[in-house]
């Protein structure tokens, strides 16, 4: 069993799987490659000057690829359902059980209605952990969003749905704030890095 299942292979997807990823958690990812950002050309997306939707997809693949994510290529998840103490996944392959589910399905919003989650008007409804009615279920993206439907907002929902996980998980509210071994004596040791 998986600590956490994402389904959606675009910005919001792939920054929950690295988050999750980076700090440990067992995660699978189901990426089709249905996302929106082929057709993008990013030029509003903080620390990137300009960079076609393709390109930083491949990175943001890659990143996640890099720190372990089970990133299921092209395989389509047709049903997601409470199951147990988590949640069962099946695709055309096969079914995957996870403590979690991140749902980052971009504006399609069938697994959320089909899951049970609550829905404002036509929006599945989210608190700013992006988890759902559904407790261990969260949405992100366009799903929960009438018009944002920017990379940069989609990855930040992925990523306070993976940070909410993983403070579930630790039992405490968790960061994810790296700290270069350099940085404690330039901000004058006020930053906490561990030790």
């Amino acid at each position: 069993m998986a600590d956490v299942a994402i389904v959606g292979g675009g910005p919001a997807g792939l920054s929950a799987g690295l988050f999750a990823g980076k700090n440990g958690l067992d995660a699978v990812l189901f990426d089709t490659d249905g996302t929106w950002m082929h057709k993008a050309h990013l030029f509003n997306y903080p620390g990137i000057g300009s960079v076609g939707g393709s390109e930083f997809m491949a990175t943001a693949r890659q990143q996640a690829d890099d720190f372990g994510v089970d990133r299921k290529k092209g395989e389509e998840v047709t049903a997601v359902e409470a199951s147990g103490d988590g949640f069962a996944v099946t695709t055309e392959d096969g079914e995957y059980e996870a403590e979690y589910v991140v749902l980052a399905t971009g504006a399609s919003r069938d697994l959320a209605e089909s899951l049970g989650c609550e829905f404002d008007g036509d929006l599945v409804d989210v608190g700013v952990s992006m988890e759902t009615s559904v407790e261990g279920a969260y949405a992100t993206g366009a799903m929960v969003r009438a018009e944002e439907w920017q990379a940069v907002i989609s990855a930040g929902d992925g990523a306070a749905a993976a940070l909410n996980i993983l403070s579930n998980e630790k039992g405490e509210h968790y960061h994810d704030f790296d700290v270069p071994d350099t940085a404690a004596s330039v901000f004058g040791g006020l930053i906490d890095d561990g030790e």
